[in-house]
């Protein structure tokens, strides 16, 4: 894709050569016949930090916004680099990395005053259900006003997208535990065992000691 620097092309049914901010578009632009951007941005447009996930460059993103029922509705793929840290060696490596995005954005609305209700004699209130965290879907979102916001979306997919447990390769080898060396640029020279082990003495055990405990026996 080419380079973006905070606007780009668009299309719904509408003449190419209007241009438009890829990630606060127009609600009244989202129609029911849909409307397709397309465009670069940097992490530091979606409000990423480099302890949410450091990116090696612009990402691409394609999106499709659909106004259904007053629900616009956002498909699309999202593409890029990140840099992650392996869990093992410690070291960072570079990661291409793809997904898809399908999540719905509702207007948000305003919450009632609240009315003071008389309580009837001799009839308990019913006590306030309290809605948990994690009963909500994480694929909604709100929106206020007359246009989009994507970066916050689009910032908590990057992390959500991310793997919990990065390795450079499957068979990384680590980091010895004694000197902390890479193994995978070699092997180091700690032996296999420390000389203070618990199977130390087990090991220096001399043949004839054996054979001695074993007629003592």
């Amino acid at each position: 894709m080419t380079a973006y620097s905070g606007q780009l092309e668009w299309s719904s049914g509408t003449p190419l050569g209007i241009t438009m901010d890829l990630l606060t578009p127009t609600i009244a632009d989202v129609t029911g016949e849909g409307l397709s951007l397309a465009g670069d941005v940097t992490g530091e447009e979606l409000g990423l930090t480099d302890a949410d996930a450091p990116l090696r460059g612009p990402i691409a993103v394609g999106l499709d916004l659909r106004n259904v029922d007053h629900t616009i509705c956002v498909t699309g793929v999202v593409e890029g680099t990140a840099v992650r840290q392996c869990v093992r060696c410690l070291k960072d490596f570079e990661e291409p990395f793809a997904f898809s995005v399908r999540v719905a954005y509702e207007r948000e609305a305003k919450a009632p005053p609240p009315v003071a209700k008389r309580a009837e004699p001799g009839k308990k209130s019913a006590p306030a259900v309290e809605v948990e965290p994690d009963e909500m879907n994480d694929d909604i979102y709100h929106y206020q006003g007359d246009h989009l916001e994507l970066a916050p979306m689009l910032r908590e997919q990057l992390i959500l997208a991310a793997p919990m447990h990065p390795l450079c390769k499957e068979d990384c080898l680590g980091l010895c535990a004694q000197c902390g060396k890479n193994l995978n640029e070699g092997p180091c020279r700690c032996a296999a065992e420390p000389a203070n082990g618990p199977f130390a003495v087990l090991r220096n055990l001399r043949p004839k000691d054996k054979e001695a405990d074993g007629r003592s026996a």
